[in-house]
């Protein structure tokens, strides 16, 4: 069944381009007017050879031999200004569309939600900007051009040749249908063939995005031979998929030509006999050659761009998918605004959730917990208990089943997620260091910060010191995640990164996790200062850095099951004071 459906789409996705293509209708006509002139001088070189031979030749005249020959270099000139220009203006477009594509593609791909990326591979997403977009560059570009100018070749042609020789040209028009049928049947092919090759290449450059992040594991575990393993196995899938499709298109593009010239040779035999019995003229013939070889040709060439288009096709739909997926967390048609200056009051109110992808198993059941303004307070529990989907929910990357989360006694469903994002800072365990510059790094999230604050903030992170010995300092490159740098210094550029942004709730998740006990101080002194007047929720497995909290939550299987103080939950006997008498001892 879906192989039926495939078929029957054709070219259809290709359709859903229009409208970047009609954003440069100008330029689509004027390439459009070139199309057509190099079209129409090109059809008009059998009506001079026709002349030449019946005219020039048989009355012996050079001068009107040279005349025509003179005519002749005019139209070439013409032909070749027109195809230049037809090129440029054709090619511009390609370029010009498929950059709009990637930019609304990506665009949307970033403002999708959490639970889109929870299933999707980063390799695979980069294989459709990159590869897919190739591909119909060269269709909308070169190949449409190929496809209209023979398109218009070919009807032309076809006209020419009724007018020149009636006769003669029923047994080509005869003759088209069995060759163009088998081209459309066998294009279809072509394209779900390509479609097939064009996943199985995803899928290989999603293993190898995925084997180059972390090749230093990779490379740990001395597990290359497996990972160069698997990657030629999915190359040589990849191969042998787009094998088939070329396959069925050389088939397709040698029998296409078969046909084609096979008739052209049958129509030229029998305009020779006619020649011969005086019916017509070698100078008509010689015409309705050219024309017919036009027509050949034109056929020929779209037996070969159908099958480019084909495969245009099958890039245009799974862009087209991209590009079409709608974000679950979507901002209110009108939504409401916080009121300034924000506080920074948080409150769970009865919030049942689980991930889309375990729909089955609840992580979060009826947790309801209220944190005033300014108030610091530290959640804890073992792991899978619910503490990082507290962070999550609170971000609104994802929407609770039943129940409100508010900020400021505002549900964050009625605000622009941008906006609700714009006044909370993130500090997490696993901080994200792009390959860009030590300073950008800091001012990610706060464009156009200005010097002295981006070097204030790195101050008061206590990240000051090791910039300044890089050797650009602040600007130097940093590697992509920052794999040149430690885990305190990665963790200190994030603390920086919240102080830049100033926002009124701070989350600070496993952020002095895994550090020696040198980096760790750092890292808390700079904590401390960026909690100073801020709301602040602190996920820890490490104790010993949350004892100054105001309160201190303890979370297990996706509800709060005790609050309080370090030395209330102590007394309390429960969860806390098992995980305190784990990493404190008995001294607890």
């Amino acid at each position: 069944m879906a192989d039926n459906t495939e078929n029957q789409r054709s070219l259809r996705p290709l359709v859903r381009l229009m409208p970047y293509i009609a954003r440069y209708r100008y330029r689509v006509w004027i390439a459009v007017f070139f199309l057509l002139l190099a079209a129409a001088t090109t059809l008009s070189l059998p009506v001079a050879v026709r002349r030449v031979i019946d005219k020039g030749f048989s009355a012996s005249d050079p001068q009107l031999v040279n005349s025509y020959f003179a005519v002749l270099i005019g139209i070439a000139a013409i032909l070749g200004i027109a195809s230049a220009c037809r090129y440029y203006f054709v090619i511009w477009l390609g370029e010009r569309i498929v950059a709009d594509i990637r930019k609304d593609v990506f665009a949307n791909v970033t403002n999708l939600s959490a639970d889109f990326f929870d299933t999707a591979r980063s390799g695979e997403i980069v294989s459709r900007l990159t590869a897919d977009t190739t591909q119909i560059k060269s269709a909308v570009g070169a190949t449409a051009s190929v496809a209209l100018r023979n398109i218009l070749l070919g009807f032309g042609a076809l006209a020419m040749m009724v007018y020149t020789a009636p006769k003669l040209s029923m047994i080509v028009i005869a003759a088209i249908p069995l060759i163009v049928l088998p081209i459309i049947a066998f294009g279809r092919a072509v394209r779900r063939r390509s479609r097939a090759a064009q996943d199985s290449l995803a899928e290989a450059t999603a293993f190898a995005t995925e084997a180059i992040g972390a090749v230093r594991t990779m490379q740990a575990y001395s597990n290359g031979k497996t990972v160069r393993s698997r990657f030629s196995g999915a190359v040589d899938f990849a191969f042998d998929a787009a094998r088939k499709a070329i396959h069925t298109r050389a088939f397709l593009t040698g029998f296409a030509i078969f046909l084609i010239f096979s008739s052209v040779v049958a129509v030229l035999w029998i305009g020779a006999n006619d020649v011969m019995s005086g019916t017509m003229t070698p100078g008509t013939l010689s015409q309705f050659l050219l024309y017919a070889v036009f027509a050949a040709g034109a056929l020929g060439a779209l037996s070969e761009v159908w099958g480019e288009l084909s495969q245009a096709a099958g890039s245009a739909e799974r862009l087209m998918e991209l590009r079409a997926t709608v974000p679950t967390i979507q901002p209110p048609h009108k939504a409401a605004e916080l009121q300034t200056p924000v506080k920074g009051e948080i409150t769970f109110h009865s919030v049942d959730f689980a991930y889309p992808t375990r729909s089955k198993t609840p992580t979060l059941e009826n947790l309801t917990l209220s944190v005033k303004a300014g108030e610091t307070v530290a959640i804890v529990g073992p792991s899978g208990a619910g503490k990082s989907t507290v962070f999550a929910m609170l971000l609104r990357f994802y929407d609770p089943q039943a129940g409100t989360v508010m900020l400021d006694g505002t549900d964050i469903r009625t605000l622009d997620p941008d906006a609700l994002r714009s006044q909370i800072a993130l500090v997490p365990q696993d901080t994200t260091i792009f390959a860009a510059s030590a300073s950008d790094n800091i001012s990610y999230g706060t464009p156009g910060a200005k010097t002295a604050d981006i070097l204030s903030a790195a101050r008061s992170a206590n990240a000051d010191s090791f910039i300044e010995a890089l050797p650009q300092g602040y600007d130097t490159v940093l590697g992509e995640r920052g794999v040149t740098l430690s885990g305190g210094q990665r963790q200190r550029l994030a603390i920086a990164r919240a102080i830049l942004k100033d926002a009124p709730v701070l989350l600070l998740d496993e952020a002095t996790s895994a550090l020696d006990a040198e980096s760790e101080k750092l890292v808390q002194d700079a904590l401390d200062r960026l909690m100073e007047g801020r709301t602040t929720l602190i996920i820890a497995h490490r104790l010993s850095t949350i004892l100054k909290a105001d309160r201190i939550l303890v979370m297990d299987g996706g509800r709060i099951v005790e609050e309080g103080t370090h030395k209330n939950l102590i007394r309390k006997n429960g969860i806390y004071a098992g995980l305190a008498k784990l990493q404190f001892g008995e001294n607890a």
